[in-house]
């Protein structure tokens, strides 16, 4: 059986950033920002005033303020490297690393407040209702704003450097956006708002039981709670990113339907590797097996309709 291997396209761009990064890192500074100077009004607020509840509240928030700096910092060094020719497939890949840290620290985050919840459970201290309600009021105001901040659309634009010279007049419209298009930093970020978010409420309302009816065991309750959601979304989080970090196939529908358009005229598709390079961005190598005279072009061609598939290696076996 002669071997015929064959990379059909010239050098291409390896750019394989998400749709819309630029204003996504512009989104995820702002509110950096935001958090920041929440932070620094709680902490001096607090040691002028006296109020330990203040200066841990602005300690709780700088955690969150870190995670979204790394969110930032992935941002800015994929766009700043994205050209890089020692990074071989892009640097795409970097928001989904900083998305994996992301949930480590989500995880660590609920298991302290989880531990410190049931800590609470078992010995109760007292809580001081007028001062920790208009804090829980406070930091749940500035978690909405960022969360506002970090889902806000603007035009939706392509962005994709695509390099195959080919048009997409013939779009594949099966493949829905889903887990492949998925920015995965942007993800992180927002769960970590969110987080915060839900957390306030619990909190908000557990305080106000616990004033209102005496149940101060509602302040724990509603922190063994709000740390068993986060540690849902941490692992969600940490699955999704660790697939993409390992290579996993990002879409079985897109491995299927590539299959059907290979094999849709007698060829046979021997070999196929799907993987993710970036948001909205996913490389294959393929090896076809075929009676006919037909050369790595034929393919490229025929699966240039995948809109989604940035980056296509062709084997051809005759």
């Amino acid at each position: 059986m002669n071997q015929n291997s064959r990379i059909a396209v010239p050098l291409h761009s390896h750019v394989f950033l998400g749709e819309g990064h630029q204003k996504s890192e512009r989104k995820t500074w702002a509110v950096i920002w935001l958090c920041g100077a929440m932070m620094i009004a709680e902490i001096v607020g607090g040691l002028l005033f006296g109020s330990i509840a203040l200066v841990a509240d602005g300690l709780h928030m700088s955690t969150h303020a870190g995670a979204l700096l790394l969110a930032a910092l992935a941002y800015t060094y994929a766009r700043k490297h994205a050209s890089d020719p020692r990074f071989t497939f892009g640097t795409g890949k970097l928001g989904d690393l900083a998305g994996f840290a992301s949930a480590i620290i989500l995880g660590l985050i609920a298991v302290l407040i989880g531990y410190e919840s049931v800590s609470r459970v078992f010995a109760p201290v007292q809580i001081r209702f007028a001062e920790a309600i208009p804090i829980a009021c406070l930091g749940l105001a500035v978690n909405v704003a960022s969360a506002w901040l970090l889902s806000r659309d603007g035009d939706h634009h392509h962005d994709r450097s695509h390099g195959h010279g080919h048009g997409h007049a013939h779009e594949e419209h099966e493949h829905a956006r889903g887990a492949a298009d998925r920015d995965n930093n942007m993800r992180a970020a927002a769960i970590h708002v969110i987080a915060d978010a839900a957390v306030s409420v619990l909190v908000i309302a557990g305080l106000l039981l616990a004033r209102t009816f005496g149940w101060l065991w509602m302040d724990p309750l509603a922190g063994i709670i709000g740390a068993s959601v986060i540690a849902s979304w941490s692992y969600g989080l940490i699955r999704d990113t660790g697939a993409i970090l390992l290579d996993m196939n990002p879409d079985r529908r897109m491995a299927k339907n590539l299959r059907q358009a290979v094999e849709s005229e007698g060829d046979q598709l021997a070999d196929l590797h799907l993987w993710r390079l970036g948001p909205g961005h996913l490389a294959a190598i393929i090896s076809v097996v075929t009676t006919q005279a037909r050369e790595a072009d034929y393919y490229h061609a025929r699966l240039s309709k995948f809109r989604s598939l940035s980056h296509l290696t062709v084997e051809v076996l005759h």
